[in-house]
């Protein structure tokens, strides 16, 4: 079994927007908009000349802007609290200082894979929350395959479990798509995809 809690990998920072060193700010969603899914849900990443450079989640982005990392750009209706104050859930936030972005591939991690796979099994074609995904080596490493963006991929539980330490083909499954590395490129592919659930990120994708 090809499970991506063995796969060796370590996540790395990502654009300079990880941990914020500081003290923890506890955040609460406001009592209509208490699901879970609300911390989790997607919010776009503009550097600070408005150029889109990544996507986090909505807890990571509130932390950016109670730090003054970051500044909100567009919000959602839903409220947060933290200890002292609420705060409107943004969908675009804004760093305050310029990063410079190395036009590099991505670091290769669990979390990069997932998302480049856009949360989706690239066996079943389902879409699955990132709790319910594993990564699995298209090349079994008992026989040679390596952790790479080319031989990982996204992929729920019960496909792994079928597939165990064979082929794709060896085990009936067919891949949704040729896997590769996560490229600038393919990180603004998929923000314009997302930007059609959300129609305050379109403007900063030039649509």
């Amino acid at each position: 079994m090809e499970n991506g809690t063995k796969s060796g990998l370590r996540p790395r920072p990502n654009l300079g927007l990880g941990r914020v060193v500081g003290d923890p700010v506890q955040l609460k969603p406001s009592a209509p908009q208490s699901r879970p899914s609300l911390m989790q849900a997607p919010v776009l990443v503009l550097n600070a000349t408005f150029e889109p450079i990544n996507v986090t989640a909505v807890r990571r982005a509130l932390v950016l802007v109670l730090k003054g990392v970051a500044q909100a750009e567009e919000s959602h209706h839903a409220e947060v609290h933290s200890t002292s104050k609420s705060v409107l859930v943004p969908s675009v936030i804004r760093l305050v200082a310029y990063r410079h972005i190395p036009q590099q591939s991505r670091a290769l991690s669990r979390k990069n894979i997932l998302l480049r796979d856009r949360n989706t099994c690239q066996f079943c074609g389902q879409a699955f929350p990132a709790s319910e995904l594993t990564l699995d080596h298209v090349m079994p490493r008992s026989r040679g395959g390596r952790s790479s963006w080319e031989n990982l991929v996204a992929c729920c539980y019960s496909c792994n479990n079928h597939k165990g330490d064979r082929t794709p083909e060896e085990a009936g499954l067919k891949l949704q798509r040729r896997p590769r590395p996560f490229t600038l490129h393919t990180s603004r592919q998929l923000m314009r995809l997302m930007g059609h659930r959300d129609e305050k990120w379109r403007k900063y994708l030039f649509y």
